[in-house]
């Protein structure tokens, strides 16, 4: 499945941050959200990093009596990896699990934000595909019996 057809079923809305937003009020976000991770943006929507529960945890841990003074921008991963609109989900899967990441923003020919995958929107759409290609395999042993 591609990810654009993908996002046009299941995509909620966008939430994101920006580079100048202290880290505890993106934290909020993320836990007001239930979500893991969200793209940052710059003043023009354009992408320029991620920021992950991952790297909050990490600046906790490294940086702890600074932590309150933080920026999203001190914490960020940036520049961010990204997946295409047209690409196959098997291949952004693939990417997230080179990576190591959980989470993997979308952006289209211009490099515009269209939206963020996480890995378990992949792994849904590869069991979608496993249950098909299962009940495919089922019918043809069915039908050769039969015939």
């Amino acid at each position: 499945m591609k990810i654009a057809a993908f996002l046009e079923k299941h995509q909620p809305s966008i939430i994101s941050c920006r580079r100048a937003d202290t880290l505890q009020a993106a934290a909020t976000l993320l836990y007001s959200n239930r979500i893991g991770a969200m793209p940052v943006v710059d003043s023009n929507g354009k992408l320029v990093g991620v920021l992950s529960e991952r790297d909050i945890v990490s600046a906790l841990s490294q940086r702890p009596h600074e932590v309150l003074k933080l920026y999203v921008r001190d914490v960020m991963s940036s520049p961010p990896v990204t997946a295409h609109l047209d690409e196959d989900m098997c291949a952004a899967q693939r990417r997230m699990m080179h990576h190591k990441f959980r989470h993997l923003p979308v952006v289209d020919d211009a490099g515009n934000l269209k939206g963020m995958l996480s890995i378990r929107d992949a792994l849904e759409v590869e069991l979608r595909d496993k249950e098909l290609e299962a009940a495919v395999l089922r019918d043809n042993v069915i039908s050769a019996r039969y015939s």
